[in-house]
């Protein structure tokens, strides 16, 4: 018996060391070398500073002059990625897709006239899996492109060539469907206001 323990135990420090810390160390490694921007997180920086991720979606609410991310069950914290959990029939759900319709109404119709609630996007009213995705649609990006040329005193036309230069193409050229990417975006604004 006590042979087997010897043996389990010496089994046990072993495999952690290869799978726990040799595996990982290697693959690190691997990534920094073969693709160092992913493999940190695919961050943006400006002038030297971290401004954030391309895989991450943020909170913009702040700036009515800029784009905004979809709704998140997460409030944008990639530390908690998760969704809402909540069912087709669930009344919290679409209680939360009825408020975020609201507010989205609220922020955008002054800059588009007659814009009702069956013409919203629905990545402008429910979140996304994870809670933090950094894309909208293309449907969303043009509705919002009036508020932020508006706001910001740039040509509609220069905001919507933005949104079209900011766009991400469907993975692998087939799955999904284009998407903008909201940080990209917002910075294109920002360097464009300059």
């Amino acid at each position: 018996m006590r042979k087997d323990l010897i043996s389990s135990l010496v089994a046990v420090v072993a495999l952690t060391a290869i799978f726990g810390l040799a595996y990982p160390l290697v693959i690190t490694g691997v990534s920094q070398v073969v693709f160092p921007g992913r493999a940190d997180g695919s961050q943006v920086k400006r002038d030297g500073k971290v401004v954030g991720s391309r895989l991450l979606g943020q909170d913009f609410s702040k700036d009515p002059a800029l784009f905004q991310t979809r709704p998140s069950a997460t409030g944008d914290n990639p530390a908690a990625t998760a969704f809402s959990n909540l069912g087709p029939n669930s009344k919290d759900l679409k209680d939360a897709i009825t408020e975020n319709a609201d507010a989205y109404l609220k922020r955008e119709r002054p800059y588009n006239a007659g814009l009702t609630k069956a013409a919203i996007p629905n990545d402008a009213v429910q979140t996304s899996a994870s809670g933090v995705d950094p894309h909208i649609s293309l449907a969303n990006a043009r509705i919002q492109a009036g508020r932020v040329a508006a706001r910001t005193g740039l040509p509609k036309a220069r905001v919507l060539a933005l949104v079209k230069d900011n766009t991400d193409d469907r993975s692998l050229g087939f799955l999904g469907e284009p998407g903008v990417n909201v940080l990209d975006l917002n910075l294109a604004i920002q360097g464009a206001r300059r």
